[in-house]
């Protein structure tokens, strides 16, 4: 959630700088404190090692045809998932959001966001997607709220309000600030103001203006100040909100931006991994909770249990996508290389992609290897059979293209394509206007198609997860043996006394590659049985004698 928006309204400072509160002024709703009520899961307890299927609700299914996603048409499409084995489910933000896209600027962080549906809807979702053996987490945002949250309302009226401090505050813009290319501190302004969506139409601070708050993503929401006591416990208050439902643990949002201290020390200070700690702490005091966070900053660090137990695999990606989009053989086996070497020093809990929401992280993996599928079944391979937790980012199971003419995030963010119907794909009955259009391949690289083609992308990725649920080796198992020779890389993962080893071929040759052990599942599947072979783009796993 890196792209920036919002609105910001202002009011005038009174008399000896302070104001008193305002009957106008929105009033906080979820600032109740709740005690923890911790319940036994009825989920496996190794549920979460399985695979994950990240959804965008907003672009996943519309059940009453408004043309926005929402959480009973998640309900409707959980046996696809259950079809396709996954056990996990992380659902990017379903709180009230001010953005009214994608939801990581919070309004309220108890309620249910409004195009989505309902707390009892959400509880719905809980029931029937553990009746699958499948867990929920979702996104929580700890580092802002929206501009349009009532304490950020509150806050800004004047340094005499009670929430002032739940923010970061500066009397003058502070010098020498620089996040990602971008000035961090807003002024309120002296008029309301709404904003368009653009920063030039953000009104400039005239000389002498008083009165700048801290924004790392911009304008449209402001950080809490995580300095104060209070608000460290209103957030525990409001993670122990959703436990007490039956979620099943978070992905918090951002977590290296939680403190910053001046212009130079703001990224992944100590502070942000002690605070990361607390709330990791805080959701495994319930029985099979599961945490991961989103800290691009040193993944690994925060992979420890020692901060939040487990973090995303940032780069791991990115050597995938290199080694398979290569064209000289020296490019292709460095890239190889990087792969073979990322879980050699590196916490196996780590969570695993190819791609997600974040245009950062890279296009839809149908438009970066344009279309071909042999190297997209080697990619997916690639991370289901390393270590880690894997996450499948939705529509990656069936090859879904991008809409690559759209701005900043949009191309990836578009709605499921469930069938080849027009114009909606199946995604919605109605003929009101999607939030963005179907993606360009939805007449073939839909579920229902892929799903009646047993040589299709959702059964390689099927195959691939049956497999790692059936072998410990995959699912928890070392990483040992790691070898690369020219585009091939091998390895071999033991757990619970079976051995099995991994060969994968970052080339469109087939080559000389003996066997070690019993062929157990192999791709692509109309390649000749061979041995003494690898075939191009291939795939082998084999079971060693023990």
């Amino acid at each position: 959630m890196k792209t920036a928006l919002a609105l910001l309204a202002a009011a005038a400072l009174v008399a000896c700088g302070s104001a008193p509160q305002s009957p106008a002024l929105p009033t906080p709703q979820d600032l109740g404190a709740v005690p923890a009520r911790p319940s036994a899961s009825t989920l496996p307890a190794d549920w979460h090692q399985g695979v994950f299927m990240e959804v965008f609700v907003r672009s996943y299914q519309d059940s009453d045809g408004d043309g926005q996603g929402d959480l009973r048409g998640l309900i409707q499409r959980l046996d696809h998932l259950q079809a396709l084995g996954v056990t996990g489910l992380w659902l990017m933000p379903v709180t009230q959001s001010a953005d009214r896209d994608h939801g990581y600027a919070t309004t309220d962080f108890r309620a249910i966001e409004r195009d989505y549906g309902s707390l009892a809807d959400f509880d719905e979702l809980l029931r029937e997607a553990h009746q699958r053996g499948i867990g929920v987490i979702i996104d929580y945002v700890v580092n802002h709220g929206s501009h349009a949250h009532p304490l950020f309302q509150q806050a800004k009226s004047g340094p005499g309000n009670a929430y002032r401090d739940w923010f970061v505050w500066a009397d003058t813009a502070p010098a020498g600030w620089d996040i990602w290319g971008k000035f961090p501190w807003y002024w309120t302004g002296q008029q309301p103001w709404t904003w368009t969506g653009e920063v030039k139409d953000m009104p400039l601070a005239p000389a002498g203006s008083r009165e700048f708050y801290f924004g790392t993503f911009g304008p449209h929401m402001p950080d809490f100040n995580l300095k104060n006591p209070a608000v460290v416990r209103w957030h525990a208050d409001n993670l122990r909100f959703w436990l007490n439902r039956g979620l099943d643990g978070f992905r918090l949002d951002a977590v290296p931006h939680l403190v910053e201290h001046n212009a130079k020390d703001w990224n992944d200070q100590p502070e942000s991994r002690q605070l990361t700690k607390r709330f990791y702490d805080l959701i495994s005091s319930y029985p099979q909770r599961y945490t991961v966070c989103e800290a691009t900053a040193e993944p690994a660090a925060y992979s420890s249990e020692s901060v939040c137990g487990s973090a995303f695999a940032f780069g791991l990606e990115r050597a995938i996508m290199d080694a398979l989009k290569g064209e000289k053989p020296d490019a292709v086996q460095q890239n190889v290389q990087k792969i073979a070497d990322f879980f050699k020093t590196r916490p196996h809990r780590m969570a695993t992609m190819l791609a997600n929401h974040d245009i950062f992280a890279g296009q839809r993996i149908w438009d970066q290897l344009k279309g071909d599928e042999a190297k997209y079944k080697l990619a997916a391979a690639s991370y289901l059979l390393q270590p880690g937790v894997p996450f499948v980012y939705y529509g990656e199971e069936i090859g879904m293209g991008g809409q690559l003419e759209l701005p900043g995030d949009g191309p990836i963010r578009g709605p499921m394509s469930w069938d080849a119907s027009a114009p909606l794909a199946g995604f919605s009955s109605t003929g009101q206007a999607l939030v963005r259009g179907r993606s360009p391949n939805a007449s073939t690289n839909n579920a229902a198609a892929q799903r009646a083609d047993p040589n299709s992308l959702f059964h390689h990725y099927r195959q691939l997860i049956a497999l790692r649920k059936a072998h410990p080796a995959l699912k928890r198992g070392s990483y040992e043996q790691v070898t690369v020779s020219g585009p091939v890389l091998s390895f071999v993962r033991r757990a619970e006394g079976q051995a099995l080893r991994i060969s994968l071929n970052y080339s469109g040759q087939a080559l000389p590659w003996s066997t070690q052990g019993e062929a157990l599942w192999a791709a692509p599947r109309t390649a000749p049985a061979s041995a003494q072979w690898l075939p191009a783009w291939g795939v082998r796993v084999e079971q060693l004698a023990r």
